[in-house]
């Protein structure tokens, strides 16, 4: 589905000047049809997916427990 750039501002929740300026930067696909910068938000699911596995991933790692460490001596 194609959206303006406000819409897509909406769509990220961020500014409208961000999203120009991820365009200008080519971190966006946009098309200016004339008028009007308009941009594919299907770009973004894959993105979306991507920061869910990753922050999975994270919280997987941050839950493990500490192993115990073979030179460590519990000396009291």
């Amino acid at each position: 589905m194609y959206v303006d750039l406000n819409e897509a501002a909406e769509y990220l929740d961020i500014h409208e000047e961000q999203v120009r300026k991820l365009i200008f930067e080519g971190k966006i696909k946009a098309h200016f049809d004339g008028q009007a910068y308009m941009i594919n938000t299907g770009q973004f699911d894959q993105y979306f997916k991507n920061l869910e596995k990753v922050r999975a991933q994270i919280q997987a790692y941050l839950n493990e427990p500490i192993p115990e460490s073979l030179y460590v001596k519990d000396e009291d």
